[in-house]
C-alpha cells in the first residue's frame, strides 16, 4: 500500500490493478428529483426526500434549491449518467456512520482496496468534513482506519477520491466497511458521496495486441485474421501467480477453456461482425478460481466491422432531356463507373441531359472501416414523349359534352375526372358543368409530358317564377323572378294586368286567377328556362252588422257574399251568454236568425269566422232586428 495525494485524489491508493468491484455503491438513477433511502444498517443518518438537517440525509441528483449555504450546482460523480444520484449528508454534532457493509466471500491474506468520491458541498468557510475510513474483521480493525483531513470548500467539481488498502488476515471472519464522521456538525460539515467501491488489488497488468501499446484493433466481416494478445505482470506480488482469460462478445466476460498463461493467440475465420472483448485474470494460487479475490486487466478489442452494404436506389427509366441522379448508401466514399467512360467520387452524382447512349450498368465501389463493397444497377434512358391535342380551347353549353383526344404516349391520365368519361382513355367524352382547364399526362412508362385544355361552359338560361301567390280582389303584388345563366333576356306572359311584363319583378293586378310564364332566353344558343307562377285572387270580404228577418223579403238573412268563394268556412254565432246558436260548416249558408227552428229576439249577436288558412280569424258582431 502506498498513501498518495494529489489535487483529487488521497488514498492508501493500490498501486497495481484492480478486480471487478465487490461492491459499487452509486446510489442508482431514476428521473425523480429524489432517490430512495439507503437499506436497514447501511447508515445510522436519518432518510429523508428533502434538504437534510443535521444528521440527516437524502438521495438526489443535485443540490440546486435545496441548502442556500450550499453549492447550489453539484451533481453526482458517476461518469456518463446524468441522471444519477449522489448521497447527500448533513453530518450531526457526534459521530455517526455515514456508510457501512458486510463483506462475504472474501480470501485470507488477500489485499483490497476500499474508496469512495467525496465533495464538501459548503459555499463559504465552516467546519469542514474529516471522514475515517475502518475496516473491521469480526469488529476488530485489522488496519488502522484511514482519516482524510480536513475537505476544503471548492467548486461543484471538487470531488475527491479516498482510498483504503488492506490485507485481509489469515483467520478470516466477518469484514465490515465502514465510513464514520469525524468532526462535529452546526455550521458546517456538509458533504456529499458518490461511486464507493471495494475491490481485490494485485499487481499491474499491463495488456497489448502484438506487442504495440493498441489495446484496440478492427478487421472487416468476412475475413480471416490472427492475433497475439498480452499481459505483462509486475513482479513480486503473488507468491503462485495464476493466470486466466476471458472472452466478451455482448453478454459479460466468461473463461476461455485451458487458457491461462499471459499470451493468448485468437484466430478469426470468416469473421462474424461484431465487438469480441480479451482479458487476463490473476490472482494468487487459488484464488483465481474466485470471483471476490482476483484482478482483472483492461480489455483487449477487437471490433469486427461489418462490410458496407452497398445500397443503390432502384432507378425508374429516365427521359431523355433529363438528369440520371445515381444514389448510394452504406460508406464513407464511393467510386462509380458507367456507359461511355463515366467515373464520378460522389456519393449521389447527377448526369444533366441524359440520352439514349447513357443506357447501361453503373457499378458504385462504398468503402467504410477500411471495408468495401460494390453494387450496380441498370439505367434506361428512354426517347422523350411529343404529346398531342385535339382541341387547346373549346366552347360548350351547359349540359352538353365534347369529345378530348390525346395522342403521343402509351398512357394517359386526365384530371380532374369530373365531368370525364373515362379519365384514363386517349379520347374519353368530356360533360363539364363548369368551364374546367383538364390536363393530360402522356407518358411511355416513363417519360412524361402535359398538356392542357381549356373547356368553356356557358350557362343555360334557367327561368324561376317564385313561390304561387295570392291576393284579394281589387289589390296588386310584385311577381318575385329569378334568372341565371350568361347573357340572356327574359320577360313574361301573358302581359295582362302586369305594369312591365320585361322587368323581373313586375306588378300584377288581376282581377281574378291568372297563371304567368317567366321566359329566359339564352342569347348564347343554349337551353332557354319557362316557369310559372299561379296568382290566386280572393274577392273582397264584407260582412254585414244588421239584418232583419221579418219575412219582407228584404235583409231576411245574414249572408257574407264573398264565403261562396271559400269551399269550406267556418262560421259560428253565440249570444251575449256565449251560448252557440248558428254554425256553418262546408259552403256558407245565410244565417235566417233562427235557433232550433225558432225565432230569436232582437239582440247583438257575436260571430267567428275562419275562411282558410290565407286569413286570420274574422270576429265581431251583428244586430239581429225585428
Amino acid at each position: 500500500m502506498m498513501l498518495l495525494c494529489t489535487s483529487n485524489v488521497l488514498f492508501g491508493q493500490c498501486s497495481g490493478t484492480l478486480g471487478d468491484p465487490i461492491i459499487k455503491k452509486d446510489f442508482g438513477s431514476g428521473t425523480s428529483t429524489f432517490g430512495p433511502a439507503l437499506t436497514n444498517g447501511e447508515t445510522n443518518y436519518g432518510f429523508i426526500a428533502g434538504s437534510p438537517d443535521d444528521g440527516q440525509y437524502a438521495i438526489v441528483k443535485s443540490t440546486a434549491g435545496l441548502n442556500s449555504g450550499w453549492i447550489q450546482n453539484i451533481v453526482n460523480h458517476t461518469p456518463n449518467d446524468p441522471n444519477g444520484y449522489m448521497m447527500l449528508v448533513n453530518a450531526n454534532d457526534v459521530p455517526g456512520i455515514f456508510y457501512q457493509s458486510a463483506v462475504n466471500g472474501l480470501c485470507p491474506n488477500t489485499t483490497y482496496e476500499f474508496s469512495a468520491w467525496i465533495i464538501n458541498v459548503l459555499r463559504n468557510p465552516g467546519i469542514k468534513p474529516k471522514v475515517k475510513f475502518s475496516i473491521e474483521n469480526n469488529g476488530v480493525n485489522i488496519v488502522p482506519p484511514l482519516v482524510t483531513p480536513d475537505i476544503i470548500e471548492g467548486n461543484a467539481s471538487n470531488w475527491i477520491k479516498y482510498s483504503l488498502t488492506f490485507t485481509t488476515p489469515a483467520n478470516l471472519g466477518n469484514i465490515t466497511l465502514k465510513m464514520t464522521n469525524e468532526n462535529p456538525g452546526g455550521r458546517g460539515n456538509d458533504l456529499a458521496l458518490d461511486d464507493i467501491t471495494f475491490s481485490a488489488c494485485g499487481p499491474s497488468l499491463t495488456p497489448s495486441i502484438g506487442g504495440s501499446n493498441a489495446t484496440f484493433t478492427s478487421i472487416c466481416e468476412g475475413t480471416d485474421a490472427t492475433f497475439e494478445f498480452k499481459t505483462e505482470v509486475s513482479p513480486g506480488v503473488y507468491q503462485d501467480a495464476r493466470y486466466q482469460w476471458q472472452i466478451n462478445t455482448g453478454s459479460g466476460f466468461s473463461d476461455l477453456d485451458r487458457e491461462t498463461s499471459t499470451t493468448l493467440n485468437v484466430r478469426f475465420q470468416n469473421a462474424a461482425r461484431g465487438v469480441y472483448q480479451y482479458r487476463l485474470l490473476a490472482a494468487d494460487g487459488a484464488n483465481i478460481s474466485a470471483a471476490n479475490c482476483r484482478i482483472a486487466g483492461s480489455p483487449l478489442t477487437v471490433q469486427v466491422t461489418p462490410r458496407p452494404i452497398a445500397n443503390i436506389e432502384t432507378l425508374a427509366p429516365i427521359c431523355a432531356g433529363n438528369a440520371i441522379q445515381l444514389r448510394a448508401s452504406g460508406g464513407t466514399t464511393y467510386k462509380w463507373t458507367g456507359p461511355n467512360g463515366f467515373t464520378s467520387t460522389a456519393q449521389n452524382p447527377i448526369i444533366p441531359n441524359a440520352t439514349t447512349a447513357m443506357t447501361g450498368n453503373y457499378t458504385v465501389n462504398v468503402s467504410a472501416n477500411s471495408c468495401d463493397a460494390a453494387a450496380t444497377i441498370n439505367v434506361r434512358v428512354l426517347p422523350a414523349v411529343l404529346p398531342a391535342v385535339n382541341v387547346q380551347s373549346a366552347t360548350i353549353c351547359e349540359g352538353n359534352a365534347i369529345q378530348l383526344v390525346a395522342s403521343g404516349g402509351t398512357a394517359y391520365l386526365w384530371q380532374p375526372a369530373l365531368g370525364l368519361s373515362d379519365p384514363q382513355a386517349p379520347n374519353p367524352i368530356a360533360s363539364p358543368t363548369e368551364t374546367t382547364t383538364y390536363r393530360v399526362r402522356i407518358s411511355n412508362s416513363a417519360c412524361t409530358e402535359t398538356v392542357e385544355v381549356n373547356i368553356k361552359v356557358n350557362k343555360k338560361a334557367f327561368a324561376d317564377a317564385g313561390e304561387d301567390l295570392k291576393i284579394i280582389s281589387g289589390h296588386s303584388v310584385s311577381l318575385n323572378g329569378k334568372v341565371s345563366g350568361e347573357d340572356f333576356t327574359y320577360y313574361w306572359t301573358p302581359a295582362d294586368y302586369l305594369d312591365d311584363p320585361t322587368k323581373l319583378n313586375p306588378v300584377a293586378s288581376p282581377p281574378t286567377d291568372i297563371t304567368y310564364t317567366l321566359h329566359a332566353i339564352s342569347n348564347l344558343g343554349c337551353t332557354n328556362g319557362v316557369d310559372e307562377v299561379f296568382v290566386k285572387v280572393y274577392p273582397k270580404i264584407v260582412i254585414p252588422n244588421t239584418f232583419s228577418p221579418n219575412g219582407d223579403a228584404v235583409n231576411d238573412t245574414w249572408n257574407i257574399p264573398a264565403a261562396s268563394a271559400f269551399a269550406s268556412p267556418l262560421v259560428r254565432i253565440s249570444n251575449r251568454n256565449g251560448q252557440l246558436v248558428y254554425e256553418s260548416k262546408g259552403p256558407f249558408k245565410p244565417w235566417d236568425g233562427k235557433f232550433k227552428g225558432k225565432d230569436l229576439p232582437p239582440a247583438p249577436y257575436y260571430y267567428t269566422i275562419y275562411f282558410n288558412q290565407d286569413f286570420k280569424m274574422f270576429s265581431g258582431w251583428v244586430m239581429l232586428m225585428r
